[in-house]
């Protein structure tokens, strides 16, 4: 494991330490090539993965005992957001294989069966999962960052033992695990003002594009009218997936209540000052089993843990999970 995380003392407080590694990743200062593979779904869809491509390692069979890293990313995240390609670039460092496999319409293109992705999406990670499994045969690691790292989280709950035949073991990085907690929080002030926004900003469309598709679907007026999240969930993605309704869809999705079921190794990381997930939300110890190690930096904000060199932005977090990771090679 790496040192402890110690935020730099210029970026102060955890909406700084969130914004600050976003906007500078957009400079791309990791500099990594994927290699793009469609896989056709079990309803007839598909999704794609993106995977790392260096001098001995593609979508084939170079090296098929090298440990591959999974990394499922955020809401409305890709192989392009800031944390994948810090992820990328130190998996290339340490000699993994790595792949981003996308959620549902998050790759560029909009997918085509009436549904799209969620936190407690289980069912898709089993079956992504059990592919990568089947292709790759040396030790494999999953990371699930923010909605991934629930999701990935809910995975293991309903697993139970038998995740231990897919992966050597699974991290969750700033996993909203308890949703009402974090839905409500990005309600409120800064907040709302801030990164609400954002999301609604490209999931709005992306929902109407579903409209479009399949009309009738949803309430297209709701959606249009919808200026939170949880109004976003209650008229989109808690009908399309099985929920009656957000509060439904925030209650039966978060891994916060089940975490007692997970029996593979794994980390769950958060930042105390997350702006989008709670402190008094985070786990403790008695929350769950022996199979599970805390690990709660004081600061970091939302998947930002930036670096004291703006160089070598985001370099400690993919550091110290691998670090972990490590340890269960076997």
């Amino acid at each position: 494991m790496a040192a402890p995380y110690a935020a730099p003392w210029w970026l102060p407080g955890g909406h700084l330490q969130t914004i600050w590694p976003a906007l500078q990743g957009r400079r791309k200062q990791f500099s990594v090539a994927y290699t793009r593979a469609r896989w056709n779904t079990p309803d007839q869809d598909f999704i794609d993965v993106d995977w790392l491509v260096d001098a001995g390692q593609s979508t084939g069979a170079s090296h098929p005992r090298r440990p591959l890293l999974v990394l499922f990313h955020g809401l409305e995240g890709t192989s392009q957001s800031h944390y994948a390609r810090a992820f990328a670039a130190h998996a290339q460092r340490i000699g993994w294989r790595f792949a981003v496999p996308h959620f549902r319409g998050c790759s560029g293109e909009i997918n085509r069966a009436p549904r799209a992705y969620h936190s407690g999406d289980f069912e898709e990670i089993e079956w992504i999962l059990k592919r990568l499994r089947r292709e790759h045969e040396g030790p494999l690691f999953a990371v699930g960052v923010s909605l991934g790292g629930n999701a990935l989280l809910r995975w293991a709950e309903e697993s139970g033992a038998s995740a231990s035949q897919l992966a050597n073991a699974i991290a969750a990085v700033c996993s909203p695990i308890d949703l009402t907690a974090c839905g409500l929080a990005l309600g409120r002030g800064l907040n709302r003002l801030i990164y609400t926004p954002m999301f609604l900003d490209t999931m709005k469309p992306k929902a109407l594009k579903k409209w479009d598709q399949h009309p009738g679907l949803f309430s297209k007026t709701k959606l249009q009218g919808a200026r939170t999240l949880y109004e976003f969930d209650d008229v989109f993605t808690a009908p399309l997936h099985g929920y009656k309704n957000a509060d439904d869809y925030w209650r039966r999705a978060s891994a916060m209540p089940h975490l007692q079921a997970i029996r593979t190794p794994t980390l769950i990381v958060h930042a105390r000052n997350d702006p989008f997930v709670p402190a008094q939300s985070l786990p403790i110890a008695s929350d769950m089993t022996s199979y599970v190690t805390l690990l709660q930096t004081l600061g970091g904000g939302h998947v930002g843990y930036a670096s004291a060199n703006p160089r070598k932005n985001m370099e400690w977090l993919p550091r110290a999970l691998a670090g972990w990771l490590s340890g269960h090679l076997t």
